[in-house]
């Protein structure tokens, strides 16, 4: 359901302005609304997963979700929509509360393959989502989209409740609310303009201005969260090698799949007349994307076998791997819809390996009373990968278009400049993914959800320092 929420306005995008009566400027706060709060959410939730209960912020997530859908359904109006797309962002905790509440309630040997199919979903999700979003542009008003996402989102919720148990784990101390304030400041003040700097310019005062604010508010927040007895973010714990490591190499795995969702779908929608681009429908298009994301989920029970052989370590670097590859062969991939095809299953696979191993990799080296803080910060980093690459590829394709009567059309070297950034990423995120040090599964004690620590609460060791 999130990554529906994330990509279900795709195919109406080009249509925003006309279908809420303002100008196309405007209308990009309707997708920056939904990360921006997405972004705070994540760390918050999680942490207060750890402390009240994660099965309980996992509803109050969903709840949150449902909420916003409703609100974008009954409106037309931009405020009301943006602050609808809002309240669907908060929604964006439910992954890492998922993965945390797995690691908590689900034997050993079902925990990792439980994650990996967990964390492949997202890509799932946003596949399908496409084609059949498309679908119900063309032939519905665009509001039924808001309505499926709530009806979906209503049945996430009942699953929930009579379905999934909650974790005995309580981490100990209470909610950091300056820590809260703090980091959501800082967010905010950095993904703002990363997100509206196409429409204001990179060097522009405004731009530079708010990186500038988000450096000074995140170099404080650290301050305070290294003070503090009982921090939102345990800091300490984040710089030690197997979390901060994992962490940074999330950031360029979170841009893998934004590259190839925004750089395919318009080389294939692109009419023949110019040359290069491949003329398919956009519902075409959109069921030449789905199998990114089919693929990413085939790979968690693969990826589960090869985990238990080479560890979550090994599986992500042959992800990594898989995804440079992907990128580099699909520079000379662009000619036909087929060789798209190709082009997205390899890149679904390596996408599918590359997400199945993060979050193993950060509930192997945390406590168990920090695993949702840990796995939201995990998440983040991933979404601010997916925010800096959307920017990033926004750029270049703007910036190598042709004016075609009027119109910027994207150029062949856009896409393949966007292919071979994409390609050298994945090498640098290799280079670090290497230096990762091993860590231990987590293991579950006999008769009790999670490894035993002190303090009265269920804790598991952190293995990697």
């Amino acid at each position: 359901m999130v990554a529906v929420t994330q990509t279900m306005l795709v195919p109406v995008l080009k249509d925003l302005p006309r279908l809420l009566g303002t100008e196309p400027g405007n209308t990009t706060w309707v997708i920056t609304a939904t990360l921006l709060s997405g972004a705070v959410a994540t760390p918050v939730i999680g942490r207060l997963g750890d402390l009240r209960g994660k099965r309980r912020m996992l509803l109050v997530s969903l709840t949150a979700m449902v909420v916003g859908a409703l609100v974008s359904a009954l409106t037309s109006d931009l405020t009301a929509m943006i602050t609808g797309r809002a309240l669907q962002g908060l929604g964006m905790g439910a992954i890492p509360l998922g993965i945390a509440l797995m690691r908590d309630v689900l034997p050993r040997e079902r925990l990792g393959s439980a994650m990996a199919l967990m964390s492949s979903s997202m890509g799932v999700g946003g596949s399908l989502a496409l084609p059949v979003a498309a679908l119900v542009a063309q032939h519905a008003d665009w509001h039924v989209l808001f309505y499926g996402n709530a009806c979906l989102g209503v049945l996430c919720v009942a699953v929930t409740v009579f379905v999934v148990p909650e974790s005995p784990i309580r981490a100990q101390g209470t909610f950091d609310v300056l820590g809260a304030v703090g980091l959501s400041a800082g967010l905010v003040l950095f993904l703002l303009p990363v997100t509206r700097a196409g429409d204001w310019g990179w060097t522009s005062g405004t731009t530079l201005g708010l990186f500038a604010a988000a450096a000074v508010v995140l170099v404080l927040w650290a301050v305070v969260e290294l003070r503090s007895e009982a921090p939102l973010v345990d800091l300490r714990t984040a710089v030690r090698p197997a979390v901060l490591l994992t962490n940074l190499t999330s950031l360029v795995v979170g841009s893998s799949f934004l590259v190839v969702s925004l750089v395919l779908p318009q080389l294939l929608q692109l009419p023949r007349a110019t040359g290069y681009g491949l003329g398919q429908s956009m519902v075409v298009a959109g069921l030449l994307m789905a199998p990114l994301g089919l693929v990413m989920m085939s790979t968690a029970p693969v990826h589960s076998r090869l985990a238990a052989k080479y560890g979550a370590k090994g599986t992500l670097i042959l992800g990594m791997a898989i995804i440079a590859i992907g990128y580099g062969a699909g520079l000379g991939l662009m000619s036909a819809p087929w060789q798209s095809l190709v082009t997205v299953v390899v890149l679904g696979a390596g996408i599918g390996l590359a997400y199945s191993s993060l979050p193993a990799l950060i509930v192997g080296a945390v406590p168990a009373s920090e695993t949702g803080a840990a796995n939201g910060l995990n998440t983040l980093m991933r979404s601010i990968g997916a925010a800096v690459s959307s920017a990033v590829i926004g750029v270049v394709l703007t910036d190598t278009a042709n004016d075609v009567h009027g119109v910027a059309m994207p150029t062949m070297h856009g896409f393949r400049l966007s292919f071979l950034i994409a390609a050298g990423a994945m090498a640098v995120g290799l280079l670090m993914a290497l230096f990762l040090p091993r860590v231990h599964p987590p293991h579950r004690s006999a008769g009790t959800p999670a490894p035993l620590g002190g303090s009265g609460t269920p804790e598991s060791h952190c293995p990697a320092r």
